[in-house]
């Protein structure tokens, strides 16, 4: 059974319902209920559950306590790769910042930090010539300073924003469903998702009905809530083999990687910089939503980096990145360094170097580049102008070309583009 109909000029459309068996759930609503029980404030009594959800990892030497502004973060791995392009930059700085970052996954990350302990033993951290390291806390149980999830905390089953941690909004990212690069696929429904990953071979969403050919994330990732909530399958019951539940996106576009012995029966999700990066190993799908008339694709075309189709709204699963940190009576960050790094990522602070530029080469969207906006974390998408815009400088970036008129001001620029922003003339 084909799952796309490609037609010219009109995007990836056409694409047919997957038809359950008799004796399946007979609508992709039948299962709806994902987070079942009722949420609780996590607190420190978490800490010693949290040893149980994550893999020893060997010993690396201890991380260096005599780096200038050393702040501690933990969180999911689809913000890792601009984390490390962005803590690069704050380590050249004439003050250096020192980012010290793990990614145990979005929902494990958070409960460190508001349990006041982290469990993981594993961080990187960089120097300002782009050097690489890994390294151990220099003291059990070292406290986070910030977190980051692609999504708000009661996404998370069972957690809640406790009122001394504040919630502060990110750039924006996407999750991408893809398959191996030789796939003859083009694209994919949520009604095949939602048979491909609640059925797996009983769902008939050919070719995706191979179980050992399905790859996917852990209960606590950011990305496998988001699809779970996206196509209506519950979180813990998705048809992946134990074998291919994997902690990183990284090891997710591997696996998807290794089945070119069946390469139209592959199928991996993980977040959208992950993927973009592994663009010779995997091929990101154009994904139909339920009540869509056509399956889109992030960018505008298979080889454009643009993210134009999330940035208007149509390209449906992606989300704002949110920044968790202990905050005052106010709602002040309570850690100057860690109030910087939050302010400069959500642009309500002008940053000591290009971090706008940095955002976008790392993967992610600015919200300045966003025409779009979306209530919680997958609620309604609606038009949205952001306060600076940055679409612009963000087609530039990404594309290396842009049909907008550069500038050093607003002497530069006129008639319907009088504002220069990032260097570049916009409507406002």
């Amino acid at each position: 059974m084909r799952s796309l109909l490609l037609i010219p000029g009109a995007g990836f459309c056409g694409i047919p319902q997957a038809v359950p068996r008799a004796g399946a759930a007979s609508s992709p609503n039948a299962t709806i209920n994902l987070r079942q029980g009722s949420r609780r404030r996590a607190s420190v009594g978490l800490s010693a559950a949290l040893v149980a959800l994550v893999p020893s990892i060997a010993a690396a030497q201890e991380c260096p306590t005599d780096r200038p502004n050393s702040i501690y973060g933990s969180g999911g791995s689809a913000i890792t790769a601009t984390m490390k392009a962005v803590a690069i930059q704050l380590a050249g700085l004439d003050e250096p910042i020192s980012v010290f970052w793990s990614d145990p996954g979005a929902c494990t990350g958070f409960d460190e930090l508001v349990a006041d302990s982290i469990v993981t033993k594993k961080f990187w951290y960089w120097d300002a010539d782009g050097t690489e390291h890994q390294c151990d806390p220099p003291i059990t149980g070292q406290p986070a300073d910030f977190a980051h999830m692609g999504n708000a905390a009661d996404f998370c089953p069972g957690r809640e924003l406790p009122d001394d941690i504040g919630d502060f909004l990110g750039p924006v990212q996407t999750l991408n469903v893809f398959t191996h690069i030789d796939s003859n696929e083009d694209s994919i429904s949520a009604e095949a998702l939602y048979f491909a990953y609640g059925f797996g071979p009983e769902g008939e969403a050919a070719p995706w009905v191979e179980e050992s050919f399905l790859w996917g994330r852990n209960t606590t990732s950011f990305v496998h809530l988001f699809l779970a909530e996206a196509i209506n399958v519950p979180p813990t019951n998705f048809k992946i083999p134990p074998a291919n539940v994997v902690q990183t996106n990284g090891e997710t576009i591997a696996g998807v990687f290794g089945g070119s012995a069946n390469p139209d029966a592959t199928l991996g999700y993980a977040s959208g910089s992950a993927v973009t990066a592994a663009a010779d190993r995997v091929k990101t799908l154009a994904y139909q939503h339920y009540g869509q008339s056509c399956g889109y694709l992030p960018d505008s075309s298979p080889t454009a980096v643009d993210k134009l189709n999330v940035r208007t709204g149509q390209y449906y699963l992606w989300t704002p990145g949110h920044f968790y940190a202990p905050v005052d009576d106010d709602g002040v960050i309570e850690d100057p360094v860690v109030r910087n790094l939050i302010s400069w990522f959500g642009g309500t602070a002008d940053a000591p170097f290009d971090i706008t530029t940095t955002v976008i080469g790392a993967g992610d969207i600015p919200v300045c580049a966003m025409r779009a906006n979306r209530e919680g974390t997958l609620g309604a998408i609606s038009s949205y102008a952001p306060e600076r815009p940055c679409g612009c400088l963000f087609e530039y970036a990404t594309e290396g070309d842009t049909s907008c008129d550069s500038c050093e001001d607003d002497s530069d620029c006129g008639g319907a583009n009088p504002k220069c922003n990032y260097g570049y003339c916009e409507a406002y």
